[in-house]
């Protein structure tokens, strides 16, 4: 019988080779679909160059902030004096670096400060609901029905235009937005599953609104907040061109375009150049929420 039998078959290799490729994070993945959309790319790189220049204004700037060159009294655009000067001689790409770093400052702290109080609101009315929701809601409509810029304008003019009021202001009046993103993104997140096993862990809710769903509703409101930095740029413009923003030596962007004004048809370089700055950062800003939106959405094709 053994004989009859055939050859014994052979067990088949199992491939054991373990599967080395990385495991990329969600942030890996993140940055590597911003990397390709190029337009944001740029726009970020050229916004680095803006506010390293700006940092550095005391190194870069080929003059003293304060000291006039009273032979060259609104000089036009020359090698010596390559934006020109002011009435009194000051020299026009200084100011612009160092009313950069104001500009940028208010901007960007401004937008920070409307996101974490958007963020607070959003995530009380999302998470519990009810008549919370209804009360905080309610108080969002009436905020958003105020008149914005005539707000502003009063409230610099009763505290005082210094960097930090003017921060304050712009703030406390730009919560709105980002408290609607984060409420719908909190109902919605809130009933799944991994919130259900965070409860059923013990989790308090303090807890449970910080750890876990406010960080997976993030995406959203980053690239709200990169909106809001040019939004709180062009509303701190406003107001110094208006008359109620900030005063020397806190000089900004807005404040060299509100100079400017009187001058616009003998030297129109003093309100050219810092405009053009005005309009490439919030240009820049706006291309960069572009590419974050497009690069935080799972379903784009970049």
């Amino acid at each position: 019988m053994a004989a009859l039998a055939g050859p014994k078959a052979e067990p088949e290799a199992v491939d054991l080779a373990v599967d080395t490729t990385p495991v990329r994070t969600y942030g890996q993945m993140v940055l590597q679909r911003f990397l390709r959309h190029r337009v944001a790319v740029a726009a970020a790189v050229v916004l680095i160059i803006i506010g390293l220049s700006a940092a550095f204004a005391p190194w870069l700037a080929p003059y003293k902030p304060d000291v006039p060159d009273l032979n060259a009294m609104l000089a036009p655009p020359s090698w010596k004096h390559i934006m020109g000067t002011d009435p009194i001689g000051l020299d026009l790409w200084t100011q612009i670096l160092y009313g950069g770093r104001i500009s940028l400052t208010i901007g960007l702290f401004a937008a920070v400060l409307a996101v974490v109080v958007g963020g607070a609101v959003g995530s009380l009315a999302g998470y519990f609901g009810g008549v919370l929701d209804m009360i905080l809601m309610r108080v969002t409509d009436v905020a958003l029905s105020v008149p914005f810029l005539f707000v502003v304008l009063l409230l610099a003019l009763l505290i005082g235009p210094t960097p930090v009021s003017v921060v304050l202001i712009i703030g406390f009046l730009s919560w709105m937005y980002p408290a609607r993103i984060v409420r719908s993104e909190f109902l919605s997140l809130k009933r799944r599953e991994f919130v259900e096993a965070a409860r059923a862990m013990g989790m308090g809710t303090g807890r449970i609104i910080v750890r876990e769903i406010f960080p997976n509703a993030m995406a959203p409101l980053i690239v709200n907040c990169t909106l809001l930095v040019g939004q709180a740029i062009v509303i701190e413009s406003a107001m110094d061109f208006l008359g109620a923003g900030l005063t020397p030596p806190n000089m900004s962007w807005g404040w060299l375009l509100n100079q400017g004004q009187a001058y616009i048809a003998s030297a129109p370089w003093l309100s050219l150049f810092p405009g053009i700055a005005i309009f490439i950062v919030v240009l820049c800003v706006n291309l960069i929420g572009d590419g974050l939106r497009d690069a935080l959405d799972p379903t784009s094709r970049l």
